[in-house]
This record gives C-alpha cells, sequence and structure tokens, in this order.
C-alpha cells in the first residue's frame, strides 16, 4: 500500500490550519500511537461535525460500561465488516487486537462472528449488533430479552445499540470520503511494537 494515494475524496485540511483544541486532540492521539489516524484528519474537514463524533465516540468507547472495551470494538467489527467499511474493520481491529490481546480475534469476528472464537454471550451481542446495522426494523423485544438472558443489563443493551449506531453513521461517511486505512493499523496487535517499529524502519 501507498500512503502517496489520497485519504480522503473530501479536503483534507493540514494540522496547522485546524482549530486549537481539534489540534491538540489529535496531537495527544499521535503522542500515545505514534501516527494520526486518518479518520481524525479527513472529519476535520467539518470541524463542528468532528467535535460532535468524537464527543459521542468518547461517551460512548469510554465510559464504565458492562461491555469490556475489547467487547465494544469487536461490535465495531462485526458491524463494520457486514457493512463492507475497509477503514472500521480494518482501524477497530487493531484496536480490538491489542485490547483483547488476542492477534486472531479481528479477523475471525470481521469474517464471521458466528464462527469466532467468542463466548455465547458475545456471540449474542454480536448477532444483536449486526442485525441492528443491517436490519433494524426487525429488532424485536424478542432479542433484548435474549440479551437479557445472557446478562446484559438494560444500559449494557443500550451501550450495544448505540455503539452500532455510532459506526453505522461511520461506515457510510467512510465510504462517503473512500476514507483509507493507515498503514499502522494492519499490524498493531498483530507483532510486539518493537518488532513493528523495526519494520517500518526499514522500509
Amino acid at each position: 500500500m501507498s500512503e502517496a494515494r489520497p485519504i480522503s475524496r473530501f479536503p483534507v485540511p493540514s494540522l496547522d490550519a485546524l482549530p486549537a483544541d481539534i489540534r491538540d486532540r489529535i496531537a495527544a492521539v499521535a503522542d500515545r500511537t505514534g501516527f494520526v489516524p486518518n479518520v481524525f484528519l479527513a472529519l476535520a474537514h467539518r470541524p463542528d461535525e468532528w467535535r460532535a463524533f468524537v464527543a459521542c465516540h468518547d461517551a460512548l468507547m469510554e465510559r464504565a460500561s458492562g461491555l469490556t472495551a475489547a467487547e465494544k470494538e469487536l461490535i465495531v467489527v462485526a458491524t463494520s465488516a457486514t457493512n463492507d467499511c475497509l477503514y472500521c474493520v480494518v482501524a477497530h481491529g487493531a484496536i480490538a487486537r491489542v485490547r483483547a490481546r488476542d492477534p486472531l480475534i479481528a479477523d475471525q469476528v470481521a469474517v464471521d462472528w458466528r464462527k469466532a472464537d467468542v463466548t455465547e454471550r458475545q456471540r449474542a451481542m454480536l448477532g444483536f449488533a449486526v442485525r441492528l446495522a443491517t436490519r433494524p426494523v426487525e429488532v424485536t423485544e424478542a432479542d433484548l430479552q435474549e440479551l437479557r438472558g445472557q446478562g446484559f443489563s438494560d444500559d449494557d443493551i443500550w451501550d450495544i445499540g448505540a455503539i452500532t449506531a455510532l459506526f453505522a453513521m461511520s461506515n457510510r461517511l467512510a465510504h462517503l470520503t473512500a476514507l483509507r486505512p493507515n498503514e499502522e493499523f494492519f499490524l498493531m496487535g498483530r507483532v510486539p511494537r518493537e518488532v513493528y517499529s523495526q519494520l517500518r524502519g526499514s522500509d
């Protein structure tokens, strides 16, 4: 892959041109990860919407919950895969691998969550999320009851649904912009960071 290809069909602002609050948040992410995820740059084309999206993301993905951080990421992977969203599958697959400490799980969930090495509880969670992402009119009280039977609280079920809904929007924005995943995501969580750094240094 070549990063010379555009990351978006729409204008991508330079970091220097961004409002200070957005620039500071992007710098903090870059300091932590070693690179700037392309989604931050592509969405910064519309700063007010960038702020709203990031605020909603943080409210859902970082809040204390009956879902683990890894489970939240697997919801994103499963629903993004069913929506054929390259960026979100690659980026959140990387985060899922890191948070689950499992180099295989994200690929399994992306290809077929039904056969992935997840618990029955997690399989119910992913099945509900995929149905809501693709056939929302079919979601009924029986689906919620199934989740309750697996130990999910109503608050947890809201989390599953809200994460699914947020990333349904994200998937569509990624398709609209032809958002390109960063190369860094592909090896993240598959090899130790120092090995990845060595591989990148030999390019």
